[in-house]
């Protein structure tokens, strides 16, 4: 199937066929394995009955590291799922529904999205992808209705 002129197709987001590229992989197993020998050094700190504020220094020190870990594969997730989104709205507008500016302004907002714009934006894409659907779908009855019937 072709697609039509000014419109993008994206394969399906699926876990079994999207995978994380490897810089972020790579990145996070270099981040988990800082993480991993902080852990070790606290089992062995408590091994050893070191003072409590060097251990305390040493949590906080690998949840820190967890935590920018987490942040960094959410990001790319969101992101991704919001590209998606996207395009699968851009797709169900041409151009003259009533959310193409809205569209327009997002597309071109997007590469510049901070993490916790992500979800807002996500919400609205959401709603717009709805009325879309609507908008499209009464359309679609209007045509129905306005087609000549032979016989």
């Amino acid at each position: 199937m072709r697609t039509p002129p000014g419109q993008f197709t994206f394969a399906p987001f699926q876990k079994s066929n999207y995978m994380l590229p490897s810089e972020l992989t790579n990145d996070l197993k270099k981040r988990l394995s800082t993480i991993k020998g902080q852990i070790e050094a606290i089992i062995k700190m408590l091994d050893e009955e070191t003072d409590p504020d060097k251990i305390l220094i040493q949590f906080k020190a690998a949840d820190q590291g967890l935590q920018k870990a987490h942040y960094l594969l959410m990001d790319e997730v969101f992101r991704k799922s919001l590209a998606l989104k996207l395009v699968q709205v851009m797709n169900a507008c041409p151009g003259n529904c009533q959310d193409a500016e809205k569209i327009e302004y997002m597309k071109k907002e997007f590469p510049m999205l901070q993490f916790d714009q992500l979800t807002s934006n996500m919400k609205e894409i959401n709603a717009i992808d709805k009325r879309l659907e609507k908008h499209n779908k009464n359309n679609l009855n209007k045509d129905l209705e306005d087609t000549p019937t032979t016989g």
